[in-house]
Formats: C-alpha cells, structure tokens, sequence
C-alpha cells in the first residue's frame, strides 16, 4: 500500500499550484519506495549492511544508520543545496518513536539543516485515529505526542490520519471534537477503568493525564489522505506554522497580524517556496 508521503506529494500539486516538490527519504528501513525520491539515504548507508556487519536488530540498525547520517551531514547538505531555492521539500523519516523522543541523532540533523540552510521546518506526527477507539491506547499516543514536541522544539502538527477508518475499529466514547482539542481527559477516567489493566494503574494514569493537561500543548488536526480537501487544509496548517504564508508580504506588524488571525484559506499562487520537515512513520504506540 502507498505511503502516506507518497499519497500527499501526488494530490500536493493541484493542491498548492504546481510546487516543484522533492521526497527527501532519510529511512534506511524503506528500501521499496513507492515514490520517487531527489535524495536517498540508502546511497550513503544501507540497513541491510549495517544489520548484517554488526549483527544488530532492526531497531539498533536504525539508530546506528541515524548516528552515521548524523556525523556525514554533509552528504546530506550537498545534495540539498541544489534543492533548496526553489522546491518544497519533503523528509521522510523512519518510523522508530525512539529516534523522536530519546535519542539526539535525528534532532541534531534537523538542527545542523535548519542552520546550515536556513530551512524553515515543520514537524508533522502522524497517529493511527483507530487509537481514540481506545482510551489507553489514546493516552499513550498523547505522551507520545507530547514527548516529541517536546524533543525536536519544532513548530509541529500532530494529525489523527486515516480519519476515514476511524469507524470500522468501534464507537468513540465522545465526539471527535474531544479527541482532537484534547478536551479534559479526567472524562475518559471512567471508561479506562473498564479495562482491567487500565484500572490496576488508575493513579498513575490519572497523574500521566494530569501532565498531558498542564502542558496543554497536544491537539490533532484530521486527514483523510483520499480527500483532496483534507490533505489541502492540512498542507495550509503546515504553511502557517513555518512562516509560509508570511514569505511576501511587507514586514508590518498589522499585516502580519492580519494574516495570523485570518482563516485557512490564502491565496497560494501569491506567495514563493518554503521547505517542510514531513516525519513519516510515527503513527502508533504498539
């Protein structure tokens, strides 16, 4: 089945008026790509390599092929360079959570080309929607959600995909409004306590509620990746929050206000280029 980078960067174009778009692909994992890509990792360093020379897992293959990204950046850099002035680009990163929420590798390397190329980034994490069918399931992706942001220090999206599904895995117990403002989930202590497991750990639970809240940072948009009009919007987020929509107007602080405050729906002929970070994989907490 097509990747979800692959499905966004095919409607991308009569979405956004023909941008010169180009796949970055930074996961060593993804050796069947369902897209065609301007830079590939697996020409710097392949996984199946790594795991096979260092009897490593797959997961200790990744980190390992991250730390090596990490200390050749400038592989990375030279092939972006002839990229940057006037393509959207899109990374697609590997799926491990840990590379987002523990390790620095993946960090760095988005920090070393935000000040080597002046990129403007935006972070996009994806998680299954299925998982709001589950309260426990759904906390978990709140932490996980939570820790990246908190990780990378991106300006970031957190998006409830493959929203079209969400009913083929059972009734929500609210509104998809709860789920995707993150409303207050002391509503949800009920329905965890149903669960056996969930309610054995009913104060932890409620104390990891507690911290979600406190920060206040996690809220989800929706995509459903068949619908033009949901990826459309998504894609209108994404620019707003790395300073796309800014990028030709003149530097008054009403006018900046002004578009700020406006609805999603600028003109996108009007304005030039501007890349995006696109973090492909983290979709669930199994």
């Amino acid at each position: 089945m097509p990747t979800t980078v692959f499905l966004i960067n095919k409607v991308m174009c009569p979405i956004v008026g023909c941008r010169k778009v180009s796949v970055i692909n930074l996961d060593p994992a993804n050796d069947a790509l369902p897209y065609e890509c301007a830079i590939n990792i697996e020409d710097l360093i392949k996984l199946s390599d790594v795991m096979s020379e260092h009897s490593l897992g797959p997961n200790g293959g990744l980190v390992y092929c991250m730390d090596y990204l990490e200390k050749n950046i400038d592989w990375l850099e030279e092939k972006l360079k002839p990229l940057i002035e006037d393509h959207y680009l899109l990374f697609d990163f590997p799926g491990q959570v840990e590379l987002f929420t523990l390790h620095t590798n993946a960090r760095n390397i988005i920090n070393k080309l935000i000040k080597k190329l002046n990129l403007r980034l935006t972070a996009m994490h994806l998680v299954d929607a299925h998982l709001c069918c589950d309260p426990g399931k759904y906390v978990s992706a709140l932490l996980l959600s939570l820790s990246t942001m908190l990780h990378l220090e991106l300006p970031h999206i957190n998006v409830l995909s493959k929203i079209d599904l969400i009913e083929n895995y059972g009734n929500l117990a609210f509104n998809l409004d709860f789920y995707t403002d993150v409303q207050d989930l002391s509503y949800l202590q009920h329905h965890l306590d149903q669960d056996p497991r969930s309610a054995k750990y009913r104060k932890l639970t409620k104390e990891l509620c507690d911290v979600i809240d406190d920060f206040g940072l996690v809220n989800f948009s929706t995509l459903d990746i068949q619908d033009k009009e949901s990826v459309g919007n998504l894609v209108k987020l994404i620019d707003k929050s790395n300073g796309y929509i800014f990028s030709t107007i003149d530097s008054s602080a009403v006018e900046f206000s002004k578009i700020a405050a406006a609805p999603l729906d600028w003109d996108y002929y009007r304005y030039p280029l501007l890349p995006l970070l696109y973090m492909a994989g983290l979709i669930a907490i199994q």
